[in-house]
């Protein structure tokens, strides 16, 4: 609505310096007349057809100035040199130019007009024109920053979203992982409190370690620790993971090879496959050992996890999608499935080195 006022405002105020010469200078002459109302009028609308405008007031201007009867100024003709310049396409502005310039030098040839003209009328179109290629420029700027906004919100919103996932898988492992030990200890304790009174303090000692460990893990996984991190949950933290799988009752083995540098998050999610593989053993698979191993391949590092017990996709559910959504963001492999030198599951993520 504020264009269109303003449109309007600039096509009456042109009108009036166009039409005033031609019916108060000299005898009023009604192909005059019409002349410079075409040379002012279409000018109510430049920004719907920008093109179409510069061509009609092109004609009455080069008509008047033929005739000898234009103003000091073709008003009508800048405005639209300065509408095209702002809203033509590149291929429209080539042609417009080369019209503007024709019809320019036209205007100045038949009336026998003085070299100096040549130059004073060609700085005002070029004036023009620079004054809304310019307005393009900036609007063409602001445009890109707009949209270049508008992709770092997303991936602000994504890499947010991101972060968030991740938080609620350490919880969910830290959570299923430390939970589960804790509860097959205080099953194990409440079954010899009698019996074996130290067995049965070694297992409330083990669930109390095992709930302040969960603690710190938790605490590190939603950022409130800042100055001091706790434990770190990577590869040298695997061994923790083991003994305590081991103060279940559960016959677990560490064997250890050659481990490559390994980025943090790599390292994290080793350290994550082992603990959400072990907590599933312990709490479905109704096992009685288990061996993680540790090796280096060609790709990087090699993380099993092998039980002799009834595991499978269904024991792990949404343990192993996750796992999977772990290892991937990673760019690493997962494979599961059962054993083929035996009863029992397999649990195996090959990890890029680097780091």
């Amino acid at each position: 609505m504020r264009e269109r006022a303003v449109d309007l405002l600039i096509a009456a105020a042109v009108t009036a310096a166009t039409v005033y010469p031609v019916v108060c200078y000299w005898p009023f002459n009604a192909g005059l007349l019409v002349l410079a109302l075409l040379s002012s009028v279409p000018l109510v609308w430049r920004r719907r057809a920008p093109i179409v405008v510069a061509l009609m007031t092109g004609i009455g201007t080069t008509w008047l100035s033929v005739l000898d009867r234009l103003p000091d100024m073709p008003y009508g003709q800048l405005v639209a040199t300065y509408t095209w310049a702002e809203l033509a396409t590149p291929a429209w502005r080539v042609a417009c130019v080369a019209l503007t310039a024709a019809g320019v030098t036209l205007s100045l040839i038949v009336p026998d007009e003085n070299p100096p003209s040549f130059g004073y009328v060609g700085m005002m179109f070029v004036t023009a024109y620079a004054l809304g290629a310019g307005v393009r420029g900036r609007r063409d700027r602001i445009a890109f920053l707009e949209e270049r906004t508008r992709r770092l919100t997303e991936e602000q919103a994504a890499a947010a979203g991101a972060e968030r996932a991740r938080i609620a898988r350490d919880m969910h492992d830290v959570l299923a992982h430390s939970v589960g030990l804790m509860v097959v200890q205080a099953e194990g304790g409440a079954s010899v409190v009698r019996a074996d009174a130290d067995r049965a303090e070694a297992a409330f000692d083990a669930i109390a370690e095992t709930g302040r460990e969960a603690l710190v893990q938790l605490r590190h996984a939603l950022g409130l620790l800042r100055e001091q991190a706790p434990e770190s949950a990577g590869v040298e933290a695997i061994p923790s993971l083991v003994e305590r799988a081991r103060r279940t009752g559960l016959d677990v083995s560490l064997d250890r090879g050659r481990v490559p540098p390994l980025d943090p998050q790599v390292g994290a999610t080793a350290f994550r496959v082992v603990q959400e593989a072990l907590t599933n053993v312990v709490k479905h698979a109704g096992a009685r050992k288990v061996l993680v191993t540790l090796g280096a391949t060609e790709e990087g590092l090699r993380v099993t996890v092998r039980d002799d017990g009834r595991g499978g996709d269904a024991v792990f559910g949404h343990g192993l999608s996750g796992m999977r959504e772990r290892v991937a963001s990673v760019g690493g492999r997962l494979q599961t499935g059962p054993r083929d030198d035996g009863p029992g599951f397999e649990v195996a993520a090959t990890l890029p080195a680097g780091g």
